[in-house]
């Protein structure tokens, strides 16, 4: 995969991934503001099988923010992440705080670049395929990179989250 930047710096995540030395192709598609999905939107636009698009969301686990990376077919089992992190309780963030911690808006939302980095878990599946999409930090863009890159540039540790 070749790195491909966009002008003016581009995101925040293009420039962790670039710092980190982390291949990764960009994938800018034209995003319409009233898809039901964006992911599900991405992976139609990019004519990518919806299972390899990822979305990224934050939960509250026992009061502090946490990241679940999950393919847009399914959903995040909260539970499931709360086990995965040690927790006891996890819920769906306010989207609020989601876009204050991370620096990004709401449907836009990376796994890479956020403002400070938080315990982050990708869905086992992710690890089916050589590479996956996630968000490249603005609605219409997605970023293409293998799964390890994902785990590593996040910090992030695997486990079956999403149902």
């Amino acid at each position: 995969m070749a790195k491909k930047k966009r002008a003016g710096g581009g995101t925040p995540a293009t420039v962790a991934l670039t710092r980190a030395g982390i291949d990764y192709t960009l994938h800018p598609y034209e995003h319409d503001p009233r898809a039901e999905s964006y992911g599900l939107e991405a992976a139609e636009a990019l004519g990518v099988e919806p299972a390899r698009v990822f979305k990224t969301l934050m939960a509250s686990l026992d009061g502090k923010l946490v990241v679940g990376i999950v393919p847009v077919t399914g959903q995040l089992d909260l539970k499931a992440l709360a086990r995965a992190l040690g927790g006891s309780k996890a819920q769906m963030a306010e989207v609020a705080a989601a876009e204050r911690a991370t620096g990004y808006v709401a449907g836009g939302i990376s796994p890479v670049g956020q403002k400070r980095p938080h315990p982050t878990v990708v869905d086992e599946s992710a690890a089916a395929y050589e590479t996956v999409y996630v968000s490249g930090g603005r609605r219409g863009l997605d970023i293409e990179l293998s799964p390890s890159d994902l785990v590593e540039v996040t910090g992030a540790t695997t486990a079956p989250i999403a149902r």
